[in-house]
């Protein structure tokens, strides 16, 4: 099976300023039911990312995070279109995996997308 990643809770944004020079980058913690995940409780994460999902629609870490859950149960549609989903979102960030790289959050988003295809063959 291939191995799914999961996002940890830190972001980083790029904030807005009038300033001249580079632009400051601002980290922000957020939960996304990332000890859940990588302590295999998929469904206990699958809730809590849904109650997430119904105040912050378009959050890729959310949706992303969403997806693995999804793939983690078996779920290979629904993994699917949460991927989908963080791929078509305006917003995108940079954000932290799993392993401790940084990635933005629409080619975090592909790379789950891809992980599904082997993942859920694999499985059948």
């Amino acid at each position: 099976m291939a191995a799914m990643f999961v996002l940890s809770a830190v972001i980083a944004v790029h904030s807005v300023t009038s300033v001249p020079g580079p632009e400051p980058v601002v980290t922000e913690v957020k939960e996304v039911a990332f000890e859940s995940l990588i302590e295999g409780r998929a469904e206990e994460a699958i809730v809590t990312l849904e109650a997430q999902r119904a105040n912050e629609p378009n959050d890729p870490a959310v949706l992303i995070n969403l997806g693995t859950a999804y793939a983690k149960t078996g779920q290979w549609a629904k993994a699917e279109a949460a991927y989908k989903a963080a791929m078509a979102s305006r917003v995108g960030y940079q954000l932290e995996l799993s392993d401790g790289r940084w990635t933005d959050s629409r080619s975090a988003a592909r790379r789950g997308l891809r992980s599904l295809g082997t993942t859920s063959l694999a499985m059948r």
